[in-house]
Order: C-alpha cells, then structure tokens, then sequence
C-alpha cells in the first residue's frame, strides 16, 4: 500500500472521529436519550439503520469522487 493511501486512511479516521464527537460535545443529554432508545431497538433495526448509513457514505464517496 502506498503511503498516500495510509494518509487518507489516516485524514478520514480523524474526520470521523471528528463528526461522530460533535453531538455528545453539543448535546450530551440527547446523545444519551439516542443511545438509550438504540439499546432498545431490535438488532434487525439496528442493523438496518447500519445498512442505510453505509449505502448513504459509498455513495457519497461515489459522488464526491
């Protein structure tokens, strides 16, 4: 693998993290409330929701590319 490849690997980790801290930065009681009612949704649910983000961020990728 080439080290460009392991420095975008790296930059979007790094973005991630970023984007996945801004909701319990800004709002740590709805963050909480959004767990706790994800706990008690069914794995069939869960995991569809999982689906449907992963479709949505490759063809976001697909887009911006």
């Amino acid at each position: 693998m080439s080290p460009e490849l392991f420095h975008s690997l790296w930059i979007a980790t790094a973005l991630m993290l970023v984007i996945e801290g801004i909701m319990p930065f800004l709002s740590p009681q709805t963050f909480k409330r959004a767990l706790l009612q994800m706990a008690a949704m069914p794995d069939r649910q869960v995991r569809l929701i999982g689906l449907i983000s992963m479709i949505a961020g490759l063809i976001f990728l697909y887009w911006i590319n």
